[in-house]
């Protein structure tokens, strides 16, 4: 997206500044690694979000990416009924951004995050079809750490913003309480994939043997998110989401996040290759040559103290 897209005015009215998480709901969120907010879109916000997003899958582009990643996720019709997957929508949209994007979700996410500066790192446009039984719109239990591998940032977090009051029957995103607090055990390169790359049951593996290593007990807490409302959870958060039962199709964005320290490092993997991300291909290059992930066009700053 072009800079002039997003606001640079960092600054709350008193009305948004109520909503910012107390002292105490950031110690929550640091206990439980994840936080269901107040009314943070206004219902109209809300319904130009969606009118946005429909003329979004009916073609209309403010721009298109200069370069398309590998793996970038970019559902289209002919792809049919399945749950849709397409990122990089603040990009790709301004009608999207100039809502998505106002300074309080980066003000909210730099209390959670006890950082000075918020910049957004990706946003992905999700449907799931009312279809109860197709298999796409079961997501796994995964944590986004794993295929942001080559980020330096332990503090990245994620906004899952649904489109109307969203809750189990649709599906709604459900988080495993505390588990961003456990000792990792068996890291492998695969895990550095994207969870639509892997194999459901290899994950609840992972999950499994993750909690029996750290003592714990794999808590899950389907999120009850009103309109307007919406959650965040941590970057070491497991998290997955369930199937569509209800009538109506379940609307979100899921609005990555990454704090002003973030930036590219070559974490290496046991081929030999370097953990890599979409990024990496669109943004400009820093002086050393890695990918700066600070680009305002596809990382703009959402808010700074």
């Amino acid at each position: 997206m072009t800079a002039e897209s997003v606001q640079t005015q960092f600054v709350l009215t008193d009305e948004e500044a109520a909503l910012l998480p107390t002292d105490a709901e950031v110690e929550e969120y640091q206990e439980h690694g994840w936080f269901l907010t107040g009314k943070l879109f206004s219902d109209d916000e809300v319904d130009a979000l969606t009118d946005a997003a429909d003329r979004y899958y009916g073609g209309e582009r403010s721009r298109e990416l200069p370069v398309r990643p590998a793996k970038v996720a970019a559902w289209k019709p002919s792809d049919g009924p399945v749950q849709r997957h397409n990122d990089y929508v603040h990009y790709e949209s301004d009608a999207i951004a100039k809502i998505l994007c106002k300074p309080l979700i980066g003000a909210v996410a730099a209390r959670l995050a006890r950082a000075d500066e918020i910049r957004v790192f990706q946003s992905t446009l999700i449907y799931k079809p009312p279809i109860a039984g197709e298999p796409s719109n079961v997501v796994p239990w995964h944590f986004d750490r794993h295929y942001w591998a080559s980020c330096t940032s332990e503090d990245m977090l994620t906004a899952f913003i649904p489109f109307h009051d969203c809750g189990p029957e649709m599906g709604t995103i459900t988080m495993v309480d505390g588990s961003h607090r456990w000792k990792e055990v068996g890291r492998e390169d695969s895990m550095v994939k994207h969870f639509a790359e892997r194999d459901k049951a290899d994950l609840e593996r992972v999950l499994t043997e993750n909690a029996e290593f750290n003592n714990a007990e794999i808590t899950k807490i389907p999120m009850l998110i009103p309109k307007g409302h919406m959650s965040f959870h941590h970057c070491r958060l497991y998290h997955g989401s369930g199937p569509n039962l209800s009538s109506r199709p379940r609307r979100a964005i899921s609005f990555h996040l990454q704090d002003g320290a973030n930036q590219n490092q070559r974490f290496a993997l046991g081929d030999g290759t370097f953990a890599a991300y979409n990024h990496d291909v669109l943004v400009r290059r820093l002086p050393d040559g890695r990918p700066d992930y600070a680009d305002p066009d596809f990382c703009p700053v959402l808010w700074r103290n």
